[in-house]
């Protein structure tokens, strides 16, 4: 019997392990909206770190958390890092490239709740009287990220915040200035 059930376990982790190694090597979220404003006006919102505080969905979630800035405020080399609760973990983003008004890049590392590196991007495209704004996010996913998509929905999760990213997006950059 206890041979039947050692055996029975093996296979059931045999088919568990083969399921996890079929799902896909890479993960890739994109979502895009049209930002009721010129590109030269919101691209500095994206491009110049210290503005995220505004319209990032994560800085929503936990207004706590402790936020660290090197390099310049924004273009090729700034950096921003952050420390919080489970909801945003611990991490850095440093754009890696930067050309005005039509792209940023940047290199997103994940240290909690679980590591990982992501290929970031932002394409900013006149349309009309605003700009279509298009924020990507690509990583590759190890068997422990393969894991993790069986039993959670990455790319609704983070597209869902990238939706919001956009909503707060509109609201900063129709916002009247301060004075």
């Amino acid at each position: 019997m206890i041979k039947k059930t050692i055996l029975g376990l093996a296979a059931i982790v045999a088919v568990l392990v083969v399921v996890v190694f079929m799902q896909p090597d890479v993960m890739n979220v994109a979502r895009s909206a049209v930002i009721p404003a010129e590109p030269d006006v919101v691209f500095p919102h994206v491009n110049d770190l210290h503005k995220w505080q505004a319209w990032s969905p994560w800085a929503k979630l936990d207004p706590n958390a402790k936020n660290a800035f090197e390099g310049p405020a924004g273009g090729v080399g700034a950096k921003f890092a952050w420390s919080g609760n489970m909801e945003v973990g611990e991490g850095s983003m440093t754009i890696t490239e930067s050309k005005p008004n039509e792209r940023i890049r940047f290199e997103l590392v994940f240290v909690k709740p679980m590591a990982g590196d992501c290929d970031t991007l932002f394409t900013f495209k006149p349309e009309g009287l605003g700009t279509h704004v298009t924020w990507t996010m690509k990583a590759t996913n190890n068997f422990m990220g393969k894991a993790m998509s069986l039993v959670m929905d990455c790319e609704k999760m983070c597209g869902d915040q990238f939706e919001q990213g956009f909503a707060n997006l509109k609201a900063v950059v129709s916002a009247p200035p301060a004075r």
